[in-house]
């Protein structure tokens, strides 16, 4: 066999050997079974990034609520926020979303989930979806979420990063927060994560007994307040001051 001849017989092994490794990843691909969420969820190097995060500045804040340390370990922030930030995911700071708005820094988002009580809550309402971030964090504690949002390529968008990591508990739409969800009351708990600069009633109203509001409430800097219904009536415990962006509301009712 010629010189020739042999280096023709090699190029040919050489591309055969190409295909068939390349059908073999996509083989192994197809049948690794793991799902698409599974991969998002499970980032061994950014899980990491979240472990630091909850053990260096979420606990030492005060957090002690294991079901929610467990969710803001397991919760892809990064997966939240736009692509330009997501090497910041893991620092406890809040980041622009766009349109104005920001996703709060997670020890924010820790206290105010421990702030409710979860604890046998089956029904929960959040005012203010932004990226998606609480709806996730509520959804790892309790069977169902109740979101919304006014902006309306921020609740597509968390709709879409939502649906995409596989949480099927969470209910969104677009709307006017400060009239809540009157259709789906009475519920255990809610959280407003834009400041009104008062305590809205309607979401007083949806309150079941028993149950928690927790809201920032004024203008620039606001108050974190507490309200508890009882069966007299409602009880109101200031928390800490904060900034929140403010809750944007329909124009035919500004």
């Amino acid at each position: 066999m010629n010189s020739s001849a042999r280096a023709l017989i090699s190029l040919i092994t050489l591309w055969i050997i190409r295909i068939l490794f390349i059908h073999s990843l996509i083989v192994l691909a197809g049948c690794s079974g793991v799902s698409r969420e599974d991969s998002l969820l499970k980032d061994p190097a950014r899980q990491a990034e979240r472990d630091r995060m909850v053990d260096e500045e979420i606990i030492p804040q005060g957090i002690k609520d294991p079901k929610i340390l467990a969710a803001v370990r397991h919760v892809p922030r990064h997966k939240f926020v736009p692509s330009d930030y997501s090497d910041l995911a893991y620092y406890d700071i809040p980041l622009p979303i766009g349109h104005g708005q920001t996703i709060s820094q997670p020890s924010l988002v820790a206290l105010m989930t421990e702030a409710l009580a979860l604890e046998g809550a089956k029904r929960v309402l959040e005012i203010g979806t932004g990226s998606g971030y609480q709806s996730a964090v509520l959804a790892e504690i309790v069977p169902e979420v109740f979101t919304i949002e006014i902006v309306e390529p921020l609740a597509t968008k968390a709709a879409h990063t939502l649906a995409e990591l596989g949480y099927r508990n969470i209910h969104a739409r677009v709307g006017d927060g400060y009239r809540g969800w009157p259709e789906e009351a009475p519920f255990d708990a809610i959280i407003v994560t834009a400041a009104p600069d008062h305590v809205p009633q309607p979401l007083l109203d949806q309150l079941a007994v028993g149950g928690r509001l927790i809201l920032p409430v004024g203008r620039d800097y606001q108050t974190l307040e507490l309200h508890y219904r009882t069966a007299k009536g409602f009880e109101r415990k200031i928390i800490t001051l904060v900034r929140f962006v403010p809750l944007v509301r329909e124009r035919q009712q500004e």
